[in-house]
């Protein structure tokens, strides 16, 4: 082989790193959305739909998100599955809540 066609090679092996890390910062961007979202949201949200508090999740969300913009081994994938908990558990109750269809 040629040193252009080991080039390509390498190049072309190079996409799914450079995929998953694109993919992670994505994730990272989108934590540092939720914990906007959960500082702009009233405590006691939290309270009445049973979840932990918004300081432990403004914690969890501000370190995910450092976590999975950094590409953290394996702290990232954790950061990940917290962030995805509060986006598609935890965000849809409160919201629920805070527009009164709650059943309260």
């Amino acid at each position: 082989m040629d040193t252009a066609s080991v080039e390509q090679l390498v190049t072309i092996m190079r996409i799914p790193a450079l995929t998953g890390q694109v993919l992670m910062l994505a994730v990272g961007l989108a934590g540092i959305a939720a914990a906007v979202m959960v500082g702009m949201t009233r405590s006691d949200a939290f309270e009445a739909a049973g979840r932990q508090s918004k300081g432990a999740w403004l914690g969890i969300l501000v370190i995910a998100s450092i976590a999975a913009a950094l590409g953290l081994p394996f702290i990232a994938w954790i950061g990940a599955v917290a962030i995805g908990i509060y986006y598609f558990d935890v965000r849809p109750q409160i919201a629920d809540i805070l527009d009164g269809n709650g059943g309260w």
